[in-house]
């Protein structure tokens, strides 16, 4: 069996704490490897080497580092595959869906080569007499990024380029579910031509997240995952006065109106719900058809596509959803549904019972709907993050809006209607941070951030675009005045510029 340890300076090392974590094969159910969970010591390591390599780096010029980032997407693009054959081997995701996972990481990447642009300050000439304001970005120092199993390159990729691209040092600590293909990425972060241990890697648990929260010379930490976690993370870290975005779970609704395109609403609701087996924090867990005659169709159409969804190993051609990412969140998820029957909840089409031939031992469950879910229900409350969709039925346009400003997660929504008023009055009045219009999964590309609202974002950047931009620099303004042989005196009150 493998063993995955960490990498820390620049190379490749075992773990020293005796600590580990299996690594499974979803598909099969196999145990194939284990992972290092690093001690407080590795921790302490890893971020010293990212503190000593970082200032020599930070004075590199912008248009060295801009090139290194063109470097490193030129060698990505050269590992893509072996970069998805690693994420589907841990994570269980269809080959297809993780080769897109991977350019979706590439398109942060693409935006941290317009570094020059990026960092570019403002300048204010004569604002006094003889007197110029300039204002620059610069670097925190070391980062952290802890990021979560069902994007184990993409959302390293949000994170990890653009702290570097702005001069700072890394450490990432991701998911120990499916710690390959982030391993992978520090080796092609070196072959770019990043300095030395300025990226480094630990893999680990609470024991090594805790490490990682309290250590002083730790600037900031950007943490993707579940909304229990993220608030954790926020609150740990910024009263250990760190700089702190912590994005959480979600709830993400598509609204169905009456004038909507159907078949369109339903093949938009396969991918968005059943895509990567649900695990997705922008997946649709909730469709909300306005009108008990749009819902009728809705689940009508639906039912049969739920039925026939092919499931399989994600290397296979053809399949649309392969298994889950272990068997401790298979039932965990299975025993939402059963607790939506017992909720009272109509189960259209039951999922639990799906074994696959030649896979008995896979983290495998087939796809769930239910109808006539209420608000009331937890499994309309909770963030399932499995094959399982939820049909609200709302009787308005104004019952749906209002049903999803009431849900504490604020992560994505979408509608889906031919009526532009209809989609203008909704993005507006919905407390979301993402929307879709006729578009179910409103993932923002690279160089817009992502991020939700309410219990979904804790800290007040989102992440890439010009946000992640702000969340990995500081703002200094400086105030200039050059002798001209003019003497004005001492000033004893507040400096006015005159």
């Amino acid at each position: 069996m493998k063993e995955v340890g960490h990498f820390i300076g620049g190379k490749a090392v075992a773990g020293t704490s005796g600590r580990f974590g299996p690594i499974f094969d979803p598909a099969t159910g196999e145990e194939t490897g284990r992972v290092a969970f690093a001690s407080a010591a590795e921790v302490d390591a890893a971020v010293r080497a990212a503190k000593s390599a970082q200032p020599a780096w930070a004075e590199q010029t912008v248009l060295r580092r801009m090139r290194v980032m063109f470097k490193l997407k030129e060698v990505i693009e050269r590992n893509a595959d072996r970069l998805a054959r690693a994420i589907t081997a841990e994570h269980g995701k269809t080959l297809e869906d993780a080769r897109g996972e991977v350019q979706r990481g590439l398109e942060v990447v693409e935006f941290a080569c317009g570094l020059p642009q990026l960092m570019k300050g403002e300048f204010s000439q004569q604002v006094g007499t003889g007197i110029d304001i300039l204002s620059v970005r610069q670097p925190l120092g070391v980062c952290v990024g802890i990021t979560p199993f069902n994007f184990p390159v993409m959302i390293p990729l949000w994170m990890a380029p653009l702290a570097v691209a702005c001069g700072n040092g890394f450490v990432l600590k991701p998911s120990e579910k499916d710690p390959t293909a982030p391993a992978i990425l520090m080796e092609l972060f070196l072959e770019a031509g990043v300095p030395e241990g300025l990226v480094n890697l630990v893999n680990g648990d609470k024991e090594t997240v805790n490490a990682l929260l309290a250590h002083p010379d730790v600037a900031a930490i950007s943490f993707v995952g579940a909304t229990a976690t993220a608030e954790y993370i926020y609150r740990t870290g910024t009263a250990h006065g760190k700089r702190v975005q912590a994005l959480g779970g979600a709830k993400n609704h598509m609204v169905v109106m009456p004038d909507a395109d159907l078949d369109m609403a339903v093949d938009a609701l396969m991918g968005a719900a059943y895509g990567s087996a649900g695990e997705r924090c922008m997946a649709v867990s909730v469709a909300v058809p306005v009108g008990d005659k749009v819902a009728d169709a809705l689940i009508e159409r639906l039912a049969p596509r739920v039925r026939q969804l092919k499931i399989g190993p994600g290397t296979e051609p053809g399949v649309e959803m392969g298994p889950l990412v272990t068997r401790e969140h298979l039932e965990k998820v299975r025993s939402y549904v059963d607790l939506g029957v017992m909720e009272g909840a109509e189960l259209v089409v039951d999922g639990r019972d799906f074994k696959m031939q030649g896979y008995e031992k896979g983290f495998y469950l087939g796809g769930c709907l239910f109808d006539r879910v209420t608000t009331d229900m937890r499994i309309y409350k909770d963030e399932i993050f499995g094959p399982v969709l939820s049909t609200v039925r709302a009787k308005s346009f104004d019952e749906a809006v209002a049903m999803i400003n009431a849900h504490e997660y604020g992560n994505g929504v979408a509608i889906f209607t031919r009526d532009g008023d209809a989609a203008r009055a909704f993005a507006n009045a919905v407390n979301i941070g993402m929307v879709g219009i006729n578009v179910p999964i409103p993932v923002p590309v690279a160089f817009h951030g992502f991020g939700g609202w309410k219990r979904s974002l804790f800290g007040d950047h989102h992440t890439h675009g010009m946000e992640g931009v702000r969340f990995y620099t500081k703002l200094k303004a400086i105030t200039a005045r050059w002798p001209t042989g003019i003497r004005a005196g001492a000033e004893f009150s507040m400096p006015q510029l005159r």
